[in-house]
């Protein structure tokens, strides 16, 4: 359960950021996290950034083109926060990369923003 709101902290973080960057690379964060009725701060990373991407011409109804999103290589650590026995365990990614969005388990939707 612990790790699910490590994670979902991580990538609220991750979609704060106000500017767009071309490709997809490591970022540094400061996560917070609590044990014990104990809090501290852990650095961690997670991947960060838009990858390429082209839209056809012609956009066919039986063949969408391939979305390419920003996938990290996840491992995941512990930590213990002073003398708690329970240790926080949180993500973090080693390596990022574009590769084609899966539908199986992402939202492939296109985003529709504007950098500034």
């Amino acid at each position: 359960m612990m790790q699910l709101v490590v994670m979902a902290t991580l990538l609220v973080l991750a979609g704060a950021s106000k500017h767009c960057s071309l490709g997809c690379s490591l970022k540094n964060y400061k996560l917070e996290v609590k044990s014990c009725d104990k809090t501290a701060f852990i650095n961690t990373t997670s991947c960060e950034g838009q990858c390429y991407q082209e839209d056809p011409v012609y956009h066919s109804p039986k063949e969408q083109p391939t979305q390419n999103v920003c996938f990290a290589n996840w491992t995941y650590e512990e930590k213990h926060i002073g003398s708690c026995p329970f240790g926080v365990t949180y993500p973090v990614a080693k390596s990022c990369m574009c590769a084609s969005c899966k539908q199986s388990y992402t939202d492939c939707d296109r985003l529709n923003r504007s950098c500034s």
